[in-house]
C-alpha cells in the first residue's frame, strides 16, 4: 500500500477531490464501533472547516487511511469518550469528533 504524506493528502482533501474513501461499501463511524472489535478503514470523511481540514490531515499523518486495520480497545466514561483506539502497534485515544471522521467496516465475528 502506498503511504500518504502530508502533500498527497491535502491533494486528496482538496473540495473537489471530496471524501478520502472506496466508494460504495457501507461503513459506519469509529465512533460506533464497539469495545474489542476489529475494522477497517474505509474512508476519511472531508472536513466542512479550516480547522477541521487540520484535524482530519492530522489522522491521516497518524495512519489513519483507507486499508488500515485497527481496534477499538476502551471508551472513557462518562459520553464514551475518549475513545482508545489501537491502530498498527501504537494506541491512540480519539475524540468523538475525531473518530466521527473515520469510517470503517467491521471485521466479520467467526463464531466457533
Amino acid at each position: 500500500m502506498e503511504m500518504l504524506n502530508a502533500q498527497s493528502a491535502k491533494t486528496m482533501l482538496a473540495p473537489e477531490a471530496g471524501c478520502l474513501a472506496a466508494p460504495f461499501e457501507p461503513t459506519i463511524g469509529l465512533c460506533e464501533l464497539e469495545r474489542g472489535v476489529t475494522a477497517t478503514v474505509t474512508a476519511i470523511g472531508s472536513p466542512a472547516t479550516d480547522r477541521d481540514r487540520e484535524l482530519v490531515l492530522r489522522l491521516i499523518e497518524i495512519g489513519f487511511f483507507p486499508g488500515e486495520t485497527l481496534r477499538v480497545v476502551a471508551h472513557g466514561q462518562p459520553g464514551n469518550e475518549p475513545i482508545a483506539v489501537r491502530l498498527g502497534g501504537t494506541t491512540f485515544a480519539l475524540r468523538r469528533l475525531e473518530a466521527g471522521y473515520i469510517r470503517v467496516i467491521p471485521a466479520p465475528v467467526i463464531s466457533s
